[in-house]
C-alpha cells in the first residue's frame, strides 16, 4: 500500500473546520490512503483473524467488480486462461461474487450494512455510525461481530 500523507490540524474539538476554530491546536500527520479497516488494525481494536476476514472480503467485492463503473472497459480480451483452476476471467469474477454475496449472507441483514460501508467503500466508523443513525462508538463493537462471522466463512482460524 503506498502511503499518501498529510497534515492535518486539529483543536482539541476535532478537526479544524474553517478560521474560526478556537482552542488548543496541534498537528498531526496521517495517511490519506489508509483503509479504514487497516487504521483499527493497526492500532489494536481488530485482531489479525478479523482484519484477514475483512481484506478478503474486500478482495472479493474488487475481484467481482461489483463497484460501480464510470467508464468502459478497455481490457483486451483474453483467449488463453493461466493459472486459477482453469477458470477464464468471467468464471472467476461469478465465483468471486457468489463468495462475496455468501459472505454477507452469513453476516446477517442487521451486519451487512456496516461491512460494506467500512470494508468495501471505505467510509470510516463515526461517519457510518452517523449515516445508520447509530448511537456513537457503536460501530466498532456491530463490525467486530460482522468480521467474525466473515471470517468463519471463509474460515480463517
Amino acid at each position: 500500500m503506498r502511503r499518501r500523507l498529510a497534515e492535518r490540524e486539529l483543536t482539541e474539538e476535532g478537526p479544524v473546520r474553517g478560521s474560526g476554530a478556537r482552542g488548543k491546536r496541534r498537528t498531526v500527520t496521517v495517511n490519506l490512503a489508509e483503509s479504514p479497516l487497516s487504521w483499527l488494525h493497526a492500532r489494536g481494536h481488530l485482531d489479525d483473524r478479523l482484519f484477514d476476514a475483512g481484506n478478503r472480503l474486500r478482495d472479493d467485492y474488487e475481484r467481482a467488480q461489483l463497484s460501480a463503473s464510470v467508464t468502459m472497459r478497455w481490457e483486451p480480451v483474453r483467449v488463453k486462461s493461466t493459472g486459477d483452476l482453469g477458470l477464464n476471467a468471467t468464471e472467476r469474477q461469478i465465483a468471486a461474487k457468489d463468495r462475496f454475496h455468501g459472505a454477507l449472507r452469513e453476516a446477517g441483514n442487521g451486519l451487512q450494512d456496516i461491512l460494506w460501508r467500512v470494508v468495501c467503500a471505505g467510509e470510516n466508523l463515526s461517519h457510518a455510525e452517523k449515516e445508520l443513525g447509530w448511537p456513537v462508538r457503536s460501530g466498532k463493537l456491530v463490525l467486530k461481530l460482522a468480521l467474525d462471522r466473515v471470517a468463519d466463512f471463509y474460515r480463517i482460524g
